[in-house]
């Protein structure tokens, strides 16, 4: 099985996403490497090690996808036996002609750009752990957005990426079996902050699986209650016009990004 690295003098995020993002086109199996913080020439030729194994292992060049400032190791790394993707080398050349500015390659100045948000982004995650679950219904009015669904269709994920990559404070509330009973509007500790909900929902044989996994046999697991309370939600949904979502297809980087498409919601930066 052919292999693509991943290779950066930084985190190597940027190289996973490109590269990920291209390789997602291709309906293959890879194995995937990161390697980080590749930053002096002695390591990069340890990787180029690497890369010549994967090589001789499967008899199929790597493909080595890698974001590098440092020319010395860049140059070592773009030796390698692999089909090689310098990302940097594909946009620089073509920005400094449009911005008229040249290039001043910094390793890790991309960390100051996101310092200014850090904090914002913590303040956001403990948010969202603390407002999880339904637990903490005084502090609804600081949210920015409410996530609401029947348990496990994916509400804490979402708005834990939402608070660490956008530093949107989302709380969430889950639609229980004791709210079934009365899905005709929406429940009190919710009506005051109608504007700021949005729902999610999931097909049902999806949600059985998920269940069955936590609690396997379970009437709370059982296809009958998931067809239910999933049936209650939406129509919930559509009485009460809440946007929603059915996040079943989709990863949770997705269903954050159809959310803040929907809702308007912004990054924030201050």
């Amino acid at each position: 099985m052919r292999t693509a690295f991943y290779i950066s003098d930084g985190t190597a995020i940027t190289s996973e996403v490109f590269g990920h993002a291209l390789l997602s086109l291709f309906p293959m199996q890879l194995n995937h490497k990161t390697i980080p913080f590749v930053e002096t020439e002695e390591h990069a030729y340890k990787v180029l090690e690497k890369i010549s194994e994967s090589f001789q292992d499967s008899g199929e060049r790597p493909l080595v996808f890698y974001t590098i400032v440092n020319v010395d190791v860049r140059k070592v790394i773009s030796r390698s036996v692999g089909i090689n993707y310098n990302f940097l080398d594909q946009f620089v050349a073509p920005l400094e002609k449009v911005l008229g500015v040249p290039s001043k390659p910094e390793k890790h100045r991309t960390h100051s750009i996101h310092e200014t948000t850090y904090d914002i982004r913590i303040e956001a995650v403990n948010y969202a752990l603390a407002n999880d679950d339904g637990s903490n219904l005084k502090e609804y009015h600081n949210a920015d957005i409410i996530l609401v669904g029947v348990s496990r269709s994916g509400k804490t994920p979402t708005s834990l990426y939402l608070a660490l990559q956008y530093g949107i404070k989302a709380a969430n509330y889950p639609f229980t079996e004791e709210d079934m009973g009365d899905m005709l509007k929406l429940p009190p500790a919710l009506r005051r902050f109608k504007d700021k909900l949005f729902g999610l929902t999931i097909h049902p044989e999806r949600l059985h699986q998920i269940r069955s996994e936590r609690r396997a046999n379970s009437k709370y697991a059982s296809m009958q209650q998931c067809r239910m309370e999933l049936r209650e939600v939406e129509n919930l949904y559509r009485r009460e016009k809440i946007p929603f979502l059915n996040s079943t297809k989709y990863s949770v980087e997705e269903i954050s990004a159809k959310i803040l498409a929907e809702t308007g919601l912004q990054r924030r930066k201050y």
